[in-house]
This record gives structure tokens, C-alpha cells and sequence, in this order.
């Protein structure tokens, strides 16, 4: 059993179970945040896990939260720079909504968060200096922005603060961090320092050689004009996609291999040169363009893992204590 994060206060997350078994844990958790249990025309109530981004890591995470019962909610900027689109709920935020897998993100207003939950729905909140923690006052925030640094995250945001990759230091700015990095200690959970650090290289998938990169990169500044949908087989040499530059000329982004267009930056998106602004699968197989993946997937396993066995090292000892009203007469 894990213990958890140095001087964490859990207290938001929890009240003691009258049940004596470990699955009642469970209950636990859905006891959080009391002053909003009850609240008219709410489902029976969950904890709100608050994710800050909506990229395809963030994904991987909410879907994995929201099928395990918790209301996720995400916030993301104007303009997001998700390259994954087609699943990402950051999509949400051009399209108004995005279905990935089974699970709907709807773009809303904070006074709409409420509603969309009760509907089963990810709210997808505009918000980028994530206001939205003073409003909904969440049991556990999750930094997944994967700016590879710290833009502003304390471990005091929440009673549970969890962050993905680089760039945190778990009992410094965080409870506990994620690893991001592909290999062998992908999505475990770090409660003391912090990720791998960022290697500037992505990971290599088969079917492409070593020294040619998935990563499209923009030669100049300016807009993306797709010549292709996410989705769409390339050959070798087809230009992609060309970048409008601010100053009237037109470059254009060349495929290195064959391959499935997994993601492209949408078109209102201002880029700058050398910004990751697409990815070529290899592996040619489509569905990969619409699903969570294995990478996003074990990611948001890691985030689970830290919500459960922290409240699980909080709560196991006095498990067998009654949760009553004190006496009064």
C-alpha cells in the first residue's frame, strides 16, 4: 500500500466510511466536497477532479477519471495547440463539443458546469488562468498543460495536486507527479521529485527509421493550411500542409515517410518556426487517430493510481470507525 504524499491534506477528499472493507473506499471518495452534495438538480454527487489542459495527455487522464466515476472538468486556452485534435477534448473549444470514445466534452460557461455534469458530459471550460479553481473548489487538480515547466501550479490549489512530466517537483509544487516519458517507468506515480526530464526527441514508432521524426515541424511563422484531413493516408514527399507566414509567403511541410496524418494544429492557430504542428503515423491504422492512446492511457492510469492509493494511505487505518452523529440528548 502506497502511503501518501508528504504532508498532504486529504481532507477534502474524504470522510470516514461506517463500512469495514476496502472497497468502501470508494464511498469515500464520493463524499468529498459536502457543501456540494444535495445541490438541486444534480446527479448523486461525485468529486470534481479539475484537469488544466486538454491536449491528448489531459485526455488519456479525464477518460480514465470519469469512467472510474469522478465529474472531470478541463480548462484550456482560446486557442489550444493540440496537435492530437481528433482526440483531445481541446477540440471541444472550435467544435462547441468532441466525442473520444465514449465519453463528450462540451464547451460551456462556469454557470453550465452543473448541467453538463449531470448529463454525463466533460465541461470544457475557456479558462485560461483556471479561475475556475476559486469556483468549484475541487477535491484533486491535475497540471496538464505539459508545458514542461511549472506556469504556475501550487501544491495549495487543491487538496490533492497532481502533474504530468517535467517540470514539477512532487512535495515542492505538487503531491505527486507523472511520468510521461515513454519506457519503462511510463505513467508511475512520483511522490517524491520529480519526471525524466524533457528530451526534446519523440519516441520512435515502427514502421519509420530512427533518424526521420513522426514530428511536423513549421519552417516559418504564421498559419497552418492543411492539404490533408487528419486521418488521410500521405506518401513520401506530398506536402502536407503549407504555413501562410505573417508576411505573405507560403512554406510547405513535406512527409518524411508514409503514413497516417494523426494530428494537425487546427488553422486559427497562430504557429512560430520549429513549433510541433502535426504527426505522421507510421503504422498506417486510422483508429488511431480517433482513440486515446496507449501512451494517454497509461498517463491517466498514473493519475487514478495517485487519487486511489492516496486516499487509500489515509484511510485504511481508521477504517474500522463509525462515521455518527455525535450524541446531542
Amino acid at each position: 500500500m502506497c502511503p501518501p504524499a508528504p504532508n498532504a491534506d486529504l481532507s477534502g477528499l474524504r470522510r470516514i466510511s461506517p463500512y469495514p472493507s476496502r472497497w468502501s473506499i470508494i464511498q469515500n471518495i464520493v463524499n468529498a466536497q459536502p457543501e456540494r452534495a444535495g445541490q438541486s438538480g444534480l446527479l448523486p454527487f461525485r468529486p470534481i477532479v479539475l484537469i488544466k489542459g486538454a491536449g491528448d495527455l489531459a485526455t488519456g487522464a479525464a477518460v480514465r477519471l470519469q469512467r472510474s466515476g469522478f465529474a472531470v472538468v478541463m480548462t484550456e486556452i482560446e486557442r489550444p495547440l493540440a496537435v492530437r485534435r481528433m482526440a483531445a477534448f481541446a477540440q471541444a473549444v472550435f467544435d462547441g463539443s468532441v466525442r473520444i470514445e465514449d465519453v463528450r466534452g462540451v464547451r460551456c460557461t462556469p454557470d453550465e458546469v452543473d448541467t453538463r455534469l449531470a448529463a454525463g458530459d466533460i465541461p470544457i471550460l475557456v479558462d485560461p488562468e483556471a479561475q475556475a479553481l476559486r469556483l468549484l473548489r475541487p477535491a484533486v487538480l491535475v497540471d496538464a498543460i505539459m508545458a514542461k515547466r511549472n506556469t504556475g501550479t501550487r501544491r495549495d490549489d487543491a487538496p490533492y495536486v497532481i502533474a504530468l512530466g517535467p517540470g514539477f517537483r512532487a512535495g515542492e509544487d505538487c503531491h505527486a507527479v507523472i511520468e510521461t516519458n515513454r519506457g519503462h517507468y511510463l505513467g508511475r506515480v512520483i511522490r517524491q521529485g520529480g519526471a525524466q526530464p524533457d528530451t526534446g526527441n519523440p519516441g520512435v514508432l515502427p514502421g519509420a527509421a530512427a533518424n526521420a521524426s513522426r514530428v511536423l515541424r513549421a519552417p516559418v511563422d504564421g498559419f497552418v493550411v492543411p492539404s490533408f484531413e487528419i486521418g488521410d493516408r500521405i506518401e513520401p514527399g506530398q506536402t502536407v500542409a503549407a504555413i501562410q507566414g505573417t508576411n505573405g509567403e507560403t512554406a510547405p511541410v513535406v512527409a518524411p515517410f508514409a503514413g497516417i496524418l494523426r494530428g494537425l494544429v487546427h488553422p486559427s492557430v497562430p504557429v512560430t518556426a520549429g513549433m510541433k504542428i502535426g504527426d505522421l503515423d507510421p503504422r498506417a491504422e486510422r483508429s488511431f487517430c480517433f482513440t486515446v492512446s496507449d501512451k494517454s492511457l497509461a498517463i491517466g492510469g498514473g493519475v487514478l493510481e495517485a487519487i486511489l492509493s492516496a486516499v487509500h494511505g489515509s484511510l485504511l487505518p481508521p477504517l474500522m470507525r463509525t462515521a455518527q452523529k455525535p450524541d446531542t440528548n
